[in-house]
């Protein structure tokens, strides 16, 4: 993609210009990347009219069309791997290695929505179980929605477009997509993709501007069947209110929590949880927000994770060498330093860290923070993580289930009996027993509990989410 150039609305298989423009910038150095159109209310009705009319189609394509579709859209990123990269680099100030592992995630996302179009099936009934059933044969199948309306964040603007798009399109739907504002160019990169992988025209539509006015309007529009969104909990309970009787897929925030037992695999923990705590610069809703270690190893697991993080380098996303890069943009890095200001003052100490230059904010470490501080209590979505020693098991399990998220959590320890106890007890969606809560990979099923969403991704059961179930009987006894 040069510098400096347009890209108007992905309508109907093409690009349409608006009258107005907004800019896309280097998150690290500010420099114009592009100019996006910038939708209105008017935009939506005539994207979402579009996917309607592709629909008709589409949703008649057999599950091989389907698949080859998505298999080439995997081949075809694959092959532009390092031009792909380097646009998330450049839009969402993501270090270039992380940005790499980004791109091949995604084309794995998509290869497994290939695969799985081919599996959407269902199951046969046996109707006779129940008195009154004889002589009738049941079987269940999966029909696509119609119009799905797909919200993304800017933290993963290539992976959770493709957790969107990949299982919407493998069952048959049609989407509107409306990536954010900070970085649309990875979307319209991949609608180019399907277009020239043979998707129909209108099948996928884009939509940039404003997230408020095209948000809700895609959100209340009485032809879109369904919503997808991941992003906040805040706006995740707005899109509940506005969306109706539509199906809603959410996947919210979090303060994500490790815990740390005396028998933990100590230099595993230790490597893992500082990766987990700062890459990307924490700008993931899964990032270690909350580590709990045991009194018996505190002071040596606090040594030797500061000695980690003194090793991350800071700097500019598209050096070879960075580990940590710019928020995504200065307000965010004010927030997060104001956070960080606010908990000194109520008694936290930083062991490292807390240092902001521009959009830049070099990885923190916190102790003697308290339960109320909001970078325990909130989603700091920062390079800020919180260290905290516990008495016994019981205890860390309360710290962790004492927050109105619940997404993925952590768990260190050899001893395997415990850590499936734990898990029970665990008030999240996904428990990860010697690993971080920062562990996904992109077939198994993920979403959250309490605030952190509602129904679940991974491709196969994102698949569900998108499908209605259809029973039908027939009654062979006549």
């Amino acid at each position: 993609m040069r510098n400096g150039q347009r890209k108007g609305l992905w309508i109907d298989g093409r690009y349409e210009e608006t009258k107005d423009w907004s800019p896309v910038l280097s998150k690290s150095d500010g420099r114009l990347l592009a100019e996006v159109a910038r939708g209105t209310r008017e935009d939506v009705h005539r994207a979402v009219e579009a996917a309607v009319r592709a629909y008709a189609a589409y949703r008649t394509y057999p599950a091989h069309a389907r698949s080859a579709i998505l298999y080439r859209v995997a081949q075809m990123l694959e092959e532009r791997s390092e031009a792909a990269a380097r646009l998330i680099a450049e839009e969402a100030g993501k270090p270039l290695k992380t940005a790499r592992l980004e791109v091949r995630r995604a084309v794995q996302t998509y290869r497994f929505a290939a695969e799985e179009a081919k599996r959407i099936g269902g199951e046969t009934i046996p109707m006779d179980a129940a008195v009154g059933g004889e002589g009738r044969l049941g079987f269940t199948w999966r029909e696509p929605l119609g119009v799905v309306a797909a919200i993304t964040p800017f933290n993963f603007p290539l992976n959770l477009v493709a957790h969107k798009l990949g299982p919407a399109l493998a069952a048959g739907n049609t989407v509107v997509l409306k990536p954010a504002g900070a970085t649309p160019l990875s979307a319209f990169f991949v609608a180019e993709l399907f277009h020239e992988a043979g998707l129909p025209p209108g099948a996928l539509n884009v939509l940039s501007g404003p997230g408020g006015e095209i948000g809700d309007a895609l959100v209340e529009h009485p032809r879109v069947k369904a919503v997808t969104f991941t992003g906040s909990a805040a706006v995740g309970k707005r899109i509940r209110e506005k969306s109706g009787l539509k199906r809603t897929l959410l996947e919210l925030g979090s303060n994500s929590a490790v815990i740390v037992e005396p028998d933990a695999p100590f230099e595993m923990a230790v490597s893992r949880t500082a990766e987990g705590a700062f890459q990307y610069a924490g700008q993931i809703c899964i990032s270690v927000q909350r580590i709990y270690v045991h009194e018996a190893i505190y002071d040596r697991f606090h040594a030797a994770l500061l000695e980690k993080v003194k090793a991350l380098k800071v700097g500019d996303p598209l050096d070879e060498a960075t580990d940590v890069g710019p928020l995504i943009h200065e307000g965010e890095a004010a927030r997060v330093a104001a956070w960080i200001e606010e908990a000194v003052a109520g008694g936290a100490r930083i062991e490292i860290g807390g240092v902001k230059e521009g959009p830049y904010l070099s990885p923190t470490l916190l102790t003697g923070v308290t339960p109320e501080m909001r970078v325990v209590r909130e989603e700091v979505f920062g390079p800020v993580a919180t260290l905290v020693r516990y008495r016994d098991l019981e205890e860390a399990i309360a710290l962790v289930n004492d927050s109105r998220y619940g997404l993925n959590v952590g768990l260190f320890t050899r001893d395997i009996a415990k850590a499936f106890r734990t898990a029970r007890r665990l008030e999240a969606g996904g428990v990860m027993i010697n690993d971080i809560p920062t562990f996904r990979v992109d077939h198994m099923p993920y979403g959250g509990v309490k605030e952190s969403g509602y129904g679940r991704e991974g491709v196969k059961y994102a698949i569900e989410e998108l499908t209605e179930l259809k029973l039908v009987v027939v009654h062979v006894d006549v």
